[in-house]
């Protein structure tokens, strides 16, 4: 504004100089000030509606820092979840009295004890139900003497059954 100001003082001057009549003199100093206060006002009014602008933008920028925040703290917790440098947990339900417990990971272990019965359960770390169902029926099979090859066989049991049915 101190430009400004010493450029209105320069015109002044000017004007002052060059023109010798002291009415207009009067006339332009009073219409360049009119003409300046409106040029004055619709500054200020620029200068408000950006003040105003910058605020929004500010809090704006606030609100997306604070969600950005809070989105930090979800993936960390993901990331905790999925990166655990303790290990990772293992939720096993006992197949004997369907009691839920954790443990850690490890892929050495074949077998633990469940905490409520003290019941022994096999652990398989392969992923895969289908093949454990499956061999699992094939070893009781196997352990029982039955083949598993007999017509609609569904185990020992319905070798026996087409015995008794044959007597």
């Amino acid at each position: 504004m101190g430009k400004l100001k010493n450029e209105y003082k320069s015109f002044l001057e000017d004007i002052e100089k060059n023109i010798k009549n002291k009415e207009d003199i009067e006339y332009i100093k009073k219409r360049f000030a009119s003409f300046a206060d409106v040029v004055l006002e619709q500054m200020d009014y620029v200068m408000d509606y950006k003040e105003t602008e910058m605020k929004k933008l500010e809090e704006t920028q606030k609100e997306i820092s604070e969600k950005m925040a809070k989105m930090q703290q979800v993936i960390d917790n993901i990331e905790k979840d999925i990166y655990s440098d303790e290990g990772f947990d293992f939720e096993i339900v006992c197949p004997y009295c369907n009691y839920e417990f954790l443990i850690d990971i490890d892929e050495e272990k074949t077998e633990v004890e469940c905490p409520e019965c003290k019941n022994i359960i096999e652990l398989d770390w392969s992923g895969d139900p289908e093949a454990e169902d499956s061999q699992s029926e094939q070893s009781q099979q196997y352990q029982e003497g039955c083949s598993g090859s007999c017509h609609g066989c569904s185990g020992c049991s319905s070798e026996q059954q087409d015995d008794d049915d044959d007597m």
